[in-house]
């Protein structure tokens, strides 16, 4: 889904290079040497620890 919009739709942009969609994780994991779902885990626990700041 492009990721931040939340619409379901994981490799359409809707026109939007910026938005964050599978292939922005394909690209980030190459360039970083890694797997995509290695990518995504990182982001998830990333994102998880922030969300989880944000409630205290």
């Amino acid at each position: 889904m492009c990721m931040n919009c939340g619409c379901g739709m994981p490799d359409n942009d809707m026109g939007n290079p910026k938005l964050i969609i599978n292939k922005t994780f394909e690209e980030a994991a190459k360039a970083a040497g890694q797997s995509v779902e290695e990518a995504k885990k990182n982001v998830y626990e990333y994102l998880k620890k922030e969300m989880d700041k944000k409630k205290k």
